[in-house]
């Protein structure tokens, strides 16, 4: 690792238009396991000028079995659609949650694509998709995530916060941050710019009102980044455009999975190239990038590195992993070959197959519209929520190891 260098991540909002769209296709994913666990979901979502359009394809009971759509269902997911538009907060011109224009092109799941997944006969429940998925922790931040894509998302959903409660009111939905840190011996020292653009009502783009606005954002990312990381050298760029009025959806379409990036750990780690949002579980390029993460992240909690990548193979219908890899960048305290051997030694991860990992996660549960903005990582895991955050394979690990 180079001794000093500069690293920068960014992040987006829950108004950002791709981030709109992975929200409706999350929130179709809840709707749907909710009413049947096992649900396949394959929701895209597409946001535009007053339009969302969906397609995809799906099985679920009560909702769509044997080619039909039950009856109510196509009604439950457009009040859906508008919901989640709503609770966002866009009511504009271009893009209102009552007004807007909708449609549905969601369809049955292939039936060549279930007899791969479904389990049957002697045959396990195989993986959705093909795919290589990686997961990853540090301890840059208490969330054991990069530092400068953690603040990114605090930044954003900091103000987010204070746009609904009133305390922004000159804020609008749409809004994307950035963070660059100087990095001495791998801990970051010092920030050396930050970007902030964010969506406002009219006539905050010039005088007092502009003045106003960049001393709002000033100190939200004042109060996120720990106290010394900010000096007199840091560069700020609020709205460098000058304006920034027309946003979201009628400012640029928007599509589920485009920000996978923002998802998952900045560019500090490796992608597999698949994306979360519209997913169920059964779908590895979801469940596994999760598993990944909880490994890597309780590799780190146990101390047994300071710096952890995993990576995980499969190929569609086939249950068991074809390759388990971890790396710790040279910061393990044991071997990285006897840390693979450890994970695969562990009886409750089921083998890291994907009924294992949804046992095991308990992913099977409506738990995902809340992971589609500010990121799938360095969440709180609370009750059912984010439940590959929790830090509790510590001991397990330890034991195998022993």
């Amino acid at each position: 690792m180079r001794q000093s260098y500069l690293f920068t991540s960014e992040s987006v909002s829950e108004g950002h238009p791709d981030k709109v769209s992975d929200q409706i296709s999350d929130a179709i994913v809840d709707m749907m396991l909710a009413k049947d666990p096992e649900a396949r979901v394959a929701c895209e979502t597409l946001t535009a000028t007053q339009r969302i359009v969906l397609a995809g394809e799906v099985r679920c009971k009560g909702v769509f079995e044997n080619g039909e759509w039950a009856e109510g269902a196509l009604a439950e997911i457009e009040d859906i659609a508008r919901q989640t538009v709503r609770d966002i907060g866009y009511e504009q011109d271009g893009f209102h949650w009552e007004t807007l224009t909708f449609e549905n092109y969601l369809h049955g799941q292939s039936a060549h694509i279930a007899q791969g997944v479904d389990a049957s006969g002697n045959k396990d429940e195989g993986a959705g998709d093909q795919g290589i998925m990686f997961g990853f922790a540090c301890n840059e931040t208490p969330d054991l995530m990069p530092a400068t894509l953690d603040y990114s998302h605090k930044i954003l959903h900091r103000m987010a916060v204070d746009r609904k409660t009133g305390a922004a009111p000159f804020l609008q939905p749409d809004s994307k941050s950035q963070v660059t840190l100087r990095y001495v011996d791998g801990k970051p020292v010092e920030c050396t710019a930050v970007v902030v653009s964010t969506q406002h009502i009219e006539g905050y783009d010039e005088g007092e009102k502009e003045a106003e606005l960049h001393a709002y954002v000033k100190g939200v990312v004042g109060d996120i980044l720990p106290d010394g990381l900010i000096t007199d050298a840091t560069a700020w760029h609020i709205n460098p455009t000058g304006t920034f009025v027309i946003g979201g959806p009628d400012g640029d379409a928007g599509l589920t999975g485009r920000k996978i990036i923002v998802d998952t750990y900045g560019g500090a780690a490796p992608h597999g190239g698949g994306a979360f949002s519209g997913k169920d579980p059964t779908k590895v390029d979801r469940s596994a990038a999760y598993i990944t993460r909880y490994l890597a992240k309780n590799i780190v909690a146990a101390g047994l590195a300071t710096r952890c990548t995993i990576q995980l193979a499969y190929a569609i219908g086939v249950s068991s992993p074809l390759s388990l890899y971890v790396d710790t960048h040279n910061t393990g305290t044991v071997d990285d070959a006897a840390l693979e051997d450890a994970i695969k030694g562990i009886e409750k991860l089921g083998g890291l197959t994907p009924r294992g990992i949804r046992t095991h996660l308990g992913l099977n549960k409506p738990i995902y519209a809340q992971t589609a903005a500010y990121g799938h990582f360095g969440r709180t895991a609370e009750g059912d929520l984010f439940p590959w955050e929790r830090t509790n394979l510590v001991e397990d690990l330890k034991a195998a190891l022993a």
